[in-house]
């Protein structure tokens, strides 16, 4: 059977790349190794542990926020297995909607590892060792990316674990000692951080959260400590010694000097992900790799035509709301479109308690570009809403170019934060300036009002501090 389209990888990007092109017209398939479709996202990471931050946050709730709103209930109790249910029950609920999208939508489907036999040829191999052999005009590698190892640190999904065995833990550890203070990290230490667990973070850097805004960084370093983390910067893990009663594990200064020990229930090692790439045959077929990643031109083809890349075996951010857009983009190309994402606007979300979210240029980097900048922040304790919710930790950044006012970035820490940002990610996708959000009215009281008070602050004119 021959095909238009065949994609390797049924996570956000390849399912959607999947759904786009058969909406086109494009006969399309699809070829996923799991028994069930969705990728990484779907099955163990974003939507599992979200599902794992909300019951998590809502212990913390009741045990912790309740009898300050005249709520009196007894302490909770917390049953495990039953949250693991219900992270369960949102994962299986997901892939079954991917499935039958995929269906609805005509996509074939194989299940099996695929791999590049050949330009146009995608080999299937499946769990009984049986292979079949599918011809397309077209490949799309959407295999995503996997937790990145620790040298010298073996994983063994138990006792030392990638975020996969985080979230499938059969109880609470008295300790969680977190190799990386990124995103993954810091998400799932608040899960086992609101459920009673001991949390401590080893960060080779000197702040956490590399890569965003400093001055949101150093925030929410303070919330998180407040919350009862403990951060252990600049310093690098050298070693793991697991036995029955735990872990062992050796912590050395990053710029050099003397160690240390510290103990832990569970290690938890999260130092990022690294492109799935391996075991595609792409060095046979001779596709460029670069670090790893698949090199791609602007319409996501690699250096051998007919063979395209998405998500996050390719440049940019490893997010899978990136992967959709490019497999939207990528799906429009191949059917005579004109497909297209704006990696300077792709929001990024830490769902915590507070929520970060991050969107266009920090000020380290407008500072270090040399352009003139103006800003505008607004504190959500001036925010009636927040008053009102007990949520008042964190502000709203808006960056504007100090020439032009048009909007070039917006940071924000708080309740809700990866919901609000979105009006200045359509914002900036419009070239729209600060004054443009200013003078949008907001409903009164929400707290979406501190955006509008953070962009009239560009201008010094906010109202309410």
């Amino acid at each position: 059977m021959s095909y238009d389209l065949v994609i390797i990888g049924s996570g956000p990007g390849g399912y959607v790349c999947a759904i786009r092109a058969a909406q086109l017209g494009l006969k399309t398939a699809i070829v996923e190794k799991r028994a069930t479709f969705g990728g990484t996202c779907l099955n163990i990471g974003c939507i599992p542990s979200k599902a794992m931050l909300h019951a998590s946050e809502m212990f913390e709730v009741a045990g912790h926020g309740f009898e300050v709103l005249g709520i009196k209930v007894g302490a909770p109790k917390l049953d495990l297995p039953l949250m693991m249910k219900h992270k369960q029950d949102t994962v299986d609920a997901n892939v079954q909607g991917v499935a039958f999208l995929l269906k609805k939508n005509k996509v074939d489907s194989f299940i099996g590892t695929g791999s590049i036999a050949a330009v146009g040829k995608v080999l299937v191999t499946k769990a009984d060792g049986s292979t079949e052999t599918i011809e397309t005009k077209h490949i799309v590698i959407a295999t995503g990316s996997d937790s990145a190892p620790l040298p010298g640190v073996t994983i063994d999904e138990k006792s030392v674990v990638t975020s996969t065995g985080a979230l499938e833990l059969s109880k609470v550890p008295g300790k969680l000692l977190i190799v990386g203070a990124g995103v993954i990290g810091l998400e799932l230490g608040s899960v086992w951080k609101r459920l009673g667990a001991d949390v401590t973070v080893v960060e080779y850097l000197d702040r956490i959260l590399p890569g965003m805004d400093d001055e949101i960084a150093k925030q929410f370093q303070r919330i998180l400590t407040k919350q009862g983390f403990t951060f252990h910067l600049g310093s690098k893990v050298t070693k793991v010694e697991t036995g029955k009663s735990g872990s062992t594990v050796t912590v050395e200064p990053a710029a050099g000097g003397a160690a240390k020990t510290l103990q832990a229930d569970i290690v938890l090692v999260a130092i990022g992900r690294r492109p799935y790439t391996e075991g595609l045959g792409l060095e046979a077929v001779g596709v460029a790799l670069e670090r790893g990643k698949v090199v791609i031109d602007d319409h996501f083809q690699s250096s051998v035509p007919g063979i395209y890349a998405i998500g996050d075996v390719v440049r940019g951010p490893m997010l899978a709301h990136k992967a959709e857009d490019e497999g939207v983009a990528l799906a429009e190309i191949l059917a005579g479109h004109a497909g297209h994402v704006n990696y300077g606007i792709i929001p990024g979300v830490v769902y915590t308690e507070p929520e970060i979210a991050t969107l266009g240029k920090t000020e380290e980097e407008l500072k270090a570009a040399g352009i003139a900048y103006s800003v505008g922040k607004f504190p959500f304790t001036a925010n009636g809403r927040a008053r009102a919710m007990r949520a008042t930790d964190g502000f709203v950044k808006i960056l504007a170019d100090a020439t032009t006012d048009r909007v070039l970035g917006c940071h924000i820490i708080g309740k809700g934060a990866g919901d609000l940002i979105h009006e200045v990610a359509v914002l900036m996708e419009f070239g729209g300036s600060s004054e443009d959000l200013a003078r949008t009215c907001h409903a009164h009281p929400t707290m979406s009002e501190a955006v509008k008070e953070a962009a009239m602050g560009v201008e010094k004119r906010s109202i309410h501090i």
